[in-house]
């Protein structure tokens, strides 16, 4: 290629020499100029040939035979060369949906935390209970999720995580189901929604867990709420075409679910949970000159479930001896009646939110068996606010929160939370510290018991993808 190239050239120089030979015959200089020029022409030419032979020869010595395609680094023993290969370029691997989707996203996210201190006391576990907890690293959540939307006007979530026990050891983590779902949403008005995702109780409860500004959830919302369930549910905004300016006014939901959890393929008996929430906006615009929002919330659920049922997933709720909780798994059937209200305004950089719980726990007589437990009244509350010190950067949060499992006298557990987040890249990249000071009622009405306040110290980074 470089020859032909340096051949092309020596014809244009060659071209252009003869032209301005031409044009100064035209100019009428006297014949042994125009020789001379010649003579100069042709051995600029020689010499311009004899340099390119010289060049092309150089070439030739360095140039090294093309490797076979299976060329290993043992090309000869003697001389232990390494022969190098360049493979060819790999074609982009595409995935092609087998239905008529729209959109398909594959996401997830990664949260690991730090937890030092009295860990977990906030939940119950205290120091020398039967559910203590060291000093850890722990893989908070790992999650992997496929989103997608259908032409018939359907969307769908599969998403699976790391969070929980594997079934081998409670003291393993494995991989299982969170929410598989598909929803129908023809009808803003009445979207359907099977399969097993979150019930729709409590504010706390639904709001992700990418977007908590503390970095647990309290002790009443995970002893109260009912967490992931299988069933199916409607719900929707009943003023989108009928006040379409106010469509977010009104949201609705009704379900009917198991009961008896997430990852369970059987129910528990014959009946059912029932669950509804309505969420408010009344209002939305500016106040301050700042965007501000006004949001309130109500929930009620009932169920009715068989001896063996853990009914305060994913926390505790069951008070021991020494004050300290751990789950509460039915001796013998009961009914639950529970409800909540809650409210969220903001205003700017400022969030002010607050959320009360409660629930009725029933003993049931079947089949003419007594009951193994007494009735109890588990409520709990929190209020929590927050504020931007830097936009979208650096944010402080308070939250005080108290529970009351409702079952021997001062068994009320309290906590502050003192918080920090640090959005990197927003909720995608975020680095939060808490500092939560806890304590136990029951444990300063009984000393003997051991401590009755605790501190602990949780540091999470979280990484969105």
């Amino acid at each position: 290629m470089k020859r032909t190239v340096a051949i092309v050239c020596a014809g244009i120089l060659s071209w252009s020499l003869l032209a301005i030979d031409g044009q100064a015959a035209d100019s009428s200089p006297s014949e042994s100029q125009r020789i001379e020029r010649l003579e100069e022409a042709v051995r600029l030419l020689q010499q311009q040939n004899e340099e390119l032979r010289h060049e092309i020869g150089s070439l030739k010595k360095r140039a090294v035979p093309p490797a076979p395609a299976l060329a290993t680094a043992a090309a000869t023993a003697e001389s232990k060369a390494v022969v190098k290969t360049t493979e060819p370029e790999k074609e982009p691997v595409f995935v092609i949906p087998a239905g008529p989707e729209l959109k398909l996203t594959l996401g997830g996210f990664i949260q690991v935390n730090s937890e030092t201190g009295d860990v977990s006391a906030f939940e119950g576990r205290f120091p020398g209970g039967p559910n203590e907890i060291d000093d850890r690293f722990r893989l908070r959540r790992g999650r992997i999720n496929l989103t997608g939307e259908f032409a018939e006007q359907f969307d769908f979530k599969i998403e699976g995580g790391f969070s929980q026990g594997d079934g081998l050891s409670s003291g393993r983590v494995g991989f299982s189901a969170t929410d598989i779902f598909v929803n129908w949403h023809h009808f803003p008005e009445a979207n359907i929604k099977v399969g097993q995702y979150k019930a729709p109780f409590g504010l706390e409860q639904l709001t992700s867990d990418t977007k908590l500004f503390t970095i647990e959830r309290s002790l009443a919302t995970g002893a109260i709420t009912p967490e992931r369930q299988i069933g199916v549910q409607i719900w929707g905004k009943p003023l989108t075409n009928l006040w379409p300016k106010e469509k977010e006014l009104v949201t609705y939901y009704a379900g009917i679910f198991n009961g008896n959890g997430r990852n369970t393929s059987i129910n528990d008996n014959n009946n059912f949970m029932y669950v509804g929430r309505l969420e408010l906006l009344p209002f939305k615009g500016k106040l301050m000159g700042q965007d501000s929002s006004l949001k309130l919330g109500a929930d009620v659920l009932n169920s009715r479930d068989d001896a063996g049922t853990n009914i305060s997933q994913p926390l505790n709720l069951k008070v021991n001896p020494d004050g300290s909780l751990t789950p509460f798994t039915l001796p013998s059937p009961d009914e639950r009646t529970a409800w909540s209200v809650d409210g969220w305004l903001n205003v700017g950089p400022f969030d002010l939110i607050g959320e009360y719980l409660s629930e009725d726990v029933d003993a049931r007589t079947v089949g003419g068996v007594v009951p193994a437990f007494a009735d109890f009244n588990p409520s709990g509350w929190y209020v929590q606010g927050s504020y931007f010190f830097l936009p979208k950067k650096l944010q402080g949060a308070v939250k005080w929160e108290s529970f009351n499992p409702g079952q021997v006298n001062n068994d009320d557990i309290h906590s502050i939370t003192a918080g920090l987040n640090y959005y990197i890249h927003g909720d995608s990249i975020k680095l939060m510290a808490d500092y939560i000071h806890t304590w136990s009622d029951f444990r300063s009405a009984h000393p003997e018991f051991g401590d009755d306040q605790f501190d602990e110290v949780i540091l999470r980074f979280q990484l969105l993808y």
